[in-house]
């Protein structure tokens, strides 16, 4: 039984009262964890150390330039458009009025937010889809762009460091970007939907930017677990394998994600309770189903795309098993965050088994 599935027994006004306290919980978590990060980030530099966590700590009108670029392209107005393209599919696929777009797109916490309402009235399915093309829609193509660009340079220049190329080099990146975030955290403004809005489902209700916050905290944290995962993997593979390592990893929890929920929202029927941050926490056969022959069809294509021997075969068998059990089974909101690490201890218990 997932956690709003209990809480759907509850008396309405009880269950609502129950998410906005998870609600603030999440951006309270959030909060002390980046204020904390804050804290080390002066720290670094005060002493000019990070403990190899982060390579770049300095901030500078330069920096401060890159980091409002980056943030104006990835977040604003790339947000924009991914708003605008999910507002249309709301309007014109499932039938929202205006009224209930701008409610989609606030924060969903200052007034009642029903998913149940909606879905009485409109097709779950279209709600489902439309929540899945902003969501993958503003991702997979940022996404994709990024690992390729990253494959193709670990291919040209094999670094010790491979592994940990898609998490912020830069700690005051982690820091400010992460401010915004909580500061548009309860914004109902044109910004805040930015943002939030082309990722925040409306099936998630109440909860859906505490999801996206969750996801975007946990991503910064990941850094301080996948810092020392990719230093040993550096030593246990040799540098010709790195970017078949870099892809496995990433590429197969990229590919994993993103076609679980294609899948999920296209063909599967949404029985399989999990827990999580959402308000309707559901999964499908049909998802986990795509998700694996997405990540199957993509880890042997790197495997057998690189001529590596047939051991290495078995490893992409494992990785796609466990991408796709890892985004089944962990709760809503922390799947990122355990596939990617999952990913890298396979590929690493994979490296000490070969023969030096």
């Amino acid at each position: 039984m997932d956690m709003v599935g209990t809480v759907d027994k509850i008396n309405p006004t009880d269950a609502a009262s129950i998410r906005l306290r998870t609600a603030r919980r999440i951006f309270l978590g959030a909060l002390i964890f980046n204020s904390a990060l804050t804290v080390f980030w002066l720290f670094a530099l005060l002493t000019n150390r990070t403990g190899g966590f982060f390579q770049h700590y300095d901030i500078s009108r330069a920096v401060i330039g890159r980091i409002a670029g980056a943030i104006f392209f990835f977040y604003v107005l790339w947000g924009f458009i991914w708003w605008g393209i999910k507002a249309l599919l709301l309007k014109y696929f499932v039938g929202f009025s205006k009224a209930e777009r701008r409610q989609a797109f606030s924060s969903r916490m200052h007034a009642p937010f029903d998913v149940a309402s909606f879905t009485s009235r409109y097709s779950e399915r279209r709600i489902r889809i439309t929540d899945m093309i902003g969501r993958r829609g503003r991702f997979i193509t940022l996404a994709a762009s990024g690992f390729y660009f990253l494959y193709v340079r670990v291919i040209a220049e094999p670094s010790p460091d491979f592994a940990t190329l898609f998490l912020h080099d830069s700690l005051a990146d982690a820091v400010i970007t992460s401010w915004v975030f909580l500061g548009f955290y309860y914004a109902d403004g044109v910004l805040g939907a930015a943002f939030y809005g082309p990722q925040s489902r409306v099936m998630d209700g109440v909860l859906a930017r505490a999801n996206c916050l969750l996801i975007t905290t946990l991503w910064t944290a990941f850094k301080f677990v996948m810092v020392p995962i990719g230093g040993r993997l550096a030593a246990v593979f040799p540098s010709n394998r790195f970017a078949a390592v870099f892809a496995l990893i990433w590429g197969a929890y990229i590919v994993t994600d993103a076609m679980s929920e294609v899948g999920g929202a296209l063909f599967g029927k949404q029985k399989l309770r999990v827990r999580g941050i959402g308000d309707v926490n559901r999964k499908s056969i049909g998802g986990a189903v795509t998700g694996f022959a997405s990540a199957l069809i993509f880890c042997l294509w790197i495997v057998v795309g690189q001529g590596l021997p047939a051991p290495w075969i078995g490893l992409a068998i494992a990785i796609a098993m466990a991408s796709t059990l890892t985004e089944l089974f962990s709760p809503r909101g922390t799947d990122d965050f355990f596939m990617a690490t999952a990913n890298a201890l396979i590929c690493l218990a994979f490296g000490a088994m070969l023969p030096s």
